[in-house]
């Protein structure tokens, strides 16, 4: 039989029952529409969170105190663990391919300024840390370089703590008090939006060693260290273990590189994606089993056909392949509806709802595909190999 009598064939019984046909499409089609869709709004939060960490950088190493594992608990929480000091981060930035340090200390205070109150984050940090996480100063400077044990009382503050003190005023040069102490705002900070759930746009940032008198502590809640592009995570962190193993003794701190977070959780999003996608998945089933069901019909309608076909000199596999192509044809139209819906639906989603991060996944758009043809091929073996095993007399004998 010719190829283009084959594909006549095939799409001859498709339309010549289309509200059935439609029908069984249609369960492929929404099947992988769900797919689409739910996929593109996994893979949209998949880029989300990992554009937030990367904002910051990626060449970074954070030092916690505490050891995490089996002989430590989580780091940070109050323990008889050797605390993090200022020379502990002095010391760090001695380590070969570190190009910058920040300490860090925080704390919620209420800030004073020109006649008005706001409680606000207030974060302790050095010199480096606008450097470190790809932050910007927009009016005035940053912290400069002072003693690291006994800073200068200046503060710089972020977009949003600006405007709530001063308005449209030029803060520069002002007075602000936190806590016991006055400070002199010598920056604001270009906005940065949040992160975490903290709104770096509501600091204040201040030297890391008033941030400990303010909160009356004695050590740093971590360490922040940047290094030279193209040098491995684990090589500077071995150099940074050295270094605080021989001052401490022991390794009792917990080192995270940006690289291994990020690596760790990319891989926690992706099998998010995949097990939303499956889950959507599971909605082809009943598109396989309406074309399981319009197949079988198709072969119990058309038995004389079959008979009349195999009489001619029609070969069994060529029944066989006319009723595969069936199936599969109805399963990928389907498919291209269902990716033309669920892409649709996602987009729209996207302009109706901005704030929702959807980024439809184009590999899994492939894939979608090829497991509808995949449903529709193993959804018509049965009824395909049925055809093709009638005998060509009894099928001719058939009403």
């Amino acid at each position: 039989m010719r190829w283009q009598d084959f594909l006549h064939l095939a799409l001859r019984s498709l339309t010549a029952h289309r509200l059935r046909s439609f029908l069984t499409l249609l369960g492929i089609a929404v099947g992988i529409a769900a797919v689409i869709l739910l996929t593109s709004l996994g893979e949209g939060l998949h880029q989300f969170v990992l554009k937030e960490f990367t904002q910051f950088g990626t060449n970074i190493v954070k030092v916690t105190p505490g050891r995490q594992g089996p002989r430590g608990g989580p780091p940070g929480l109050p323990s008889t663990t050797r605390e993090l000091t200022l020379d502990d981060a002095a010391a760090l930035t001695r380590a070969p391919y570190i190009t910058g340090m920040t300490p860090s200390v925080s704390g919620n205070s209420e800030v004073r300024a020109n006649g008005r109150v706001r409680r606000t984050f207030v974060l302790g940090v050095g010199a480096d840390m606008q450097r470190a996480f790809s932050m910007k100063v927009k009016v005035g400077n940053f912290l400069p370089p002072d003693d690291p044990d006994n800073p200068r009382a200046f503060v710089v503050l972020g977009a949003t703590l600006k405007d709530e003190l001063f308005g449209g005023a030029n803060p520069l040069g002002e007075r602000v008090q936190i806590g016991n102490e006055r400070y002199r705002v010598i920056g604001v900070m270009e906005r940065k939006g949040q992160f975490l759930g903290i709104d770096l746009d509501d600091t204040a940032y201040i030297p890391a060693a008033r941030a400990l008198a303010l909160y009356n502590r004695s050590g740093l809640m971590e360490i922040n260290l940047t290094y030279e592009e193209g040098v491995p995570a684990a090589r500077v962190a071995a150099e940074v273990k050295k270094i605080l193993t021989a001052r401490h003794g022991r390794e009792d701190y917990t080192l995270t590189t940006q690289e291994d977070m990020l690596a760790t959780l990319s891989n926690i999003l992706a099998i998010l994606t995949a097990a939303v996608g499956a889950l959507g998945g599971i909605s082809l089933l009943v598109g396989a089993v309406g074309i399981v069901t319009i197949m079988t019909i198709a072969v119990a309608e058309r038995t004389n056909e079959i008979g009349l076909l195999v009489a001619l000199g029609a070969r069994r596999r060529t029944i066989l392949g006319l009723f595969l192509g069936e199936a599969v044809a109805l399963a990928a139209i389907g498919g291209f509806f269902g990716l033309a819906i669920g892409a649709g639906i996602a987009q729209l989603v996207s302009l109706l709802v901005p704030a929702l991060p959807v980024a439809t996944p184009w590999r899994f758009v492939f894939v979608a595909e090829g497991v509808a043809v995949a449903i529709g091929l193993a959804a018509g073996v049965l009824p395909a190999r049925r055809a093709a095993g009638l005998d060509a007399v009894e099928a001719l004998r058939a009403e």
